[in-house]
């Protein structure tokens, strides 16, 4: 990999930043209630393999590099910081272990988690690290998921198991909604959404000052094993609460925020409030990069305001699920307040200018912050930018098209960069082009001719490779984690090919909860449309464990499915399994393991799963 140093224009940028440097307030938070490290920060799978090394950021220290830009590389130092922290007497947090924190509360006789990281070995080692320093001797008693993403439930079985959930042992509570949207983003979109998260977190870059600092809300995740325990307490409305171990928790519901399923919660004894992800230390997305819904800040700042309302006057401390807390009734007024206005002022400003006629490429364009959101730590763009979260706010609220019919049906890529390379006077011109581009510091022009010019000629070493020296410079000086990421991970898979999407250990666990539907949905999806206009296929399914029956049909290229009472005689082929779990396993092929009989004609399910596609989790982005 050929990388190259900033420019001389990437350095000058860095040096006009006016940030408010001096303040340093976020260090002395993020350093307090400092107990222990975890020495050494790596995580082992139990067959060797490394699922989490901090300390790979050791060079996070001294001033910031021309190579990164001075606010990421402070923000970057802040979330590499390791360890056991004491947020109040009974209330402790691990950072560090993970791209999130998970939280313990001591309760009379044993320990309440919230958030138990994204794998189970880091969860495991945060649990260990807590009991060394606090005792072994309390059991944990509650496990609290705040949110339906991975990083805040993926590790539970490092800190509890379904023995002892199943046994009453342990409660489980997760906002209502909480399974069906966890298990449901890995389903649709999920190959798509993990090939562009390795972008996103620059998951094969390797760390540097050349390379990935981190993403904004922490590190990077880890790589262990996802599982999941379906909850044992559905909370269902603002306002309920519930007493475990002794301590009392009040609830706040706050659906289709950073999460669907979403909530806060406040703990009397220890007057504190716990924030999930929706009020963290920096601007968080609307519509994150690897690809999701886009996201609500209407909602979500009106969140914010009840929780102000509801829990300011007698708390004091807040914390999140990344990050670290804000200590003292004053300073949590004006965080959240600032939270709020923040995602309030995305939301109403864009809606003034699209109103206005300014397309959602515009609008990010001349967008301005106020000073008081522009100088606030917190409230900048590591993670989410205002740049796409505007674009977001314009994609809620009229879609991808912007109103200009010759924008309405242009040529895909690969067609429409032919065009205009043939159009410049062939794929050296563009490329002499890019270089004065280039050379002038305009490297977004540059990276926009050299992406016509490689999606017309993938091969052209010269584009490719000055394509890579592009992108790495706009790396350097981009201030957004992510887009750095996006960037840096562009540039290495055109000087050395596509790197594809690293696998993760999904634990059956988290399969097994997938519904019928959900199944039958991520079956309908994976149909070869074209291939399967000519079939007409019925299956009758039968799960022993439920006794439910539902009649699959291929026809047109569309899989339907429905729930109905079992008729063999109407059906090509009925398939009786003992598990969900073994319909996914059929559904790849897996025809002789224990727990599935057929009744009927077996090339009836031969030919439906022939007409499925495998997803490509490798597919090319940066490239045609």
């Amino acid at each position: 990999m050929d990388q190259k140093p900033p420019t001389d224009v990437i350095a000058s940028a860095h040096s006009e930043h006016a940030l408010p440097f001096e303040d340093t307030t976020d260090f002395d938070n993020a350093d307090r209630g400092y107990i222990a490290a975890l020495t050494p920060c790596v995580v082992k799978a139990a067959d060797g393999r490394v699922v989490w090394d901090n300390d790979v950021y050791s060079f996070l220290d001294g001033p910031a590099p021309t190579s990164v830009h001075p606010s990421l590389w402070r923000q970057s130092t802040l979330t590499a910081r390791q360890g056991l922290y004491e947020v109040v007497p009974g209330i402790y947090q691990v950072r560090g272990l993970d791209i999130s924190n998970m939280t313990f509360v001591e309760g009379d006789t044993g320990i309440i988690v919230i958030d138990p990281l994204v794998s189970t070995e880091v969860a495991a080692a945060a649990l260990g690290l807590y009991r060394t320093h606090r005792g072994a001797d309390r059991p944990v008693v509650a496990v609290i998921y705040t949110h339906s993403h991975v990083d805040h439930f993926g590790g539970v079985l490092g800190v509890t198991s379904e023995a002892d959930v199943d046994s009453g042992a342990v409660a489980v509570l997760a906002p209502e909604g909480f399974t069906a949207h966890a298990v449901q983003e890995n389903v649709y979109a999920g190959p798509a959404m993990t090939r562009r998260a390795t972008y996103m977190y620059g998951s094969q870059l390797a760390p540097g000052p050349q390379g990935q600092v981190g993403c904004g809300l922490g590190q990077i995740p880890s790589t262990g094993e996802v599982a999941i325990i379906v909850p044992t307490v559905d909370i269902r409305e603002t306002g309920e609460t519930h007493t475990i171990d002794g301590v009392q928790i009040e609830f706040q519901m706050a659906p289709g925020t950073e999460a669907p399923a979403e909530m806060h919660f406040y703990f009397p004894r220890f007057r504190a409030l716990c924030m999930a992800e929706n009020a963290t230390h920096n601007l968080h997305n609307l519509l994150t990069l690897r690809g999701a819904l886009v996201r609500d800040p209407h909602a979500w700042s009106g969140y914010l305001t009840e929780a102000i309302d509801t829990f300011a006057d007698r708390t004091d401390v807040v914390f999140a699920s990344h990050h670290w807390p804000t200590w003292g009734r004053e300073n949590i007024v004006k965080f959240l307040s600032l939270q709020r206005d923040l995602y309030a002022y995305l939301h109403d400003q864009t809606l003034r200018l699209l109103n206005q006629g300014y397309t959602g490429v515009e609008i990010a364009e001349i967008f301005q912050m106020p000073p008081a959101l522009e100088q606030a730590w917190h409230s900048r763009g590591y993670y989410g930018s205002v740049s796409h979260n505007v674009k977001a706010v314009y994609q809620r609220y009229m879609g991808w098209f912007d109103g200009n019919p010759g924008r309405l049906w242009p040529h895909p890529p690969e067609a429409l960069g032919g065009r205009y390379v043939a159009a410049l006077g062939g794929i050296e011109r563009v490329v002499e082009l890019a270089q004065t581009a280039f050379d002038s510091g305009d490297f977004r022009w540059a990276a926009t001719l050299l992406d016509h010019a490689v999606f017309a000629d993938a091969q052209h070493a010269g584009a490719r490779a000055l394509y890579a020296d592009t992108l790495e410079q706009l790396a350097y000086g981009a201030e957004n984690a992510t887009w750095r990421n996006f960037f840096l991970s562009g540039a290495t898979e055109l000087r050395d090919g596509n790197f594809g999407t690293a696998a993760q250990i999904t634990s059956p666990t988290l399969l097994s909860q997938l519904t019928p539907e959900q199944i039958f949905d991520s079956l309908a999806i994976r149909v070869n449309g074209p291939r399967s206009w000519d079939l007409d296929i019925t299956i009758d399914v039968t799960f022993a464990d439920s006794a439910a029956n539902y009649r699959l049909a291929l026809r047109n290229g569309v899989l339907v499915y429905r729930k109905v009472a079992a008729e063999p005689a109407t059906a090509a082929l009925t398939v009786k399994l003992d598990s969900k779990f073994r319909l996914l396993t059929a559904s790849v092929g897996d025809f002789s393991s224990p727990g599935l009989e057929l009744y009927g004609d077996p090339t009836a399910l031969q030919t439906l799963l022939g007409a499925l596609d495998q997803p490509d989790p490798n597919f090319n982005i940066v490239t045609p």
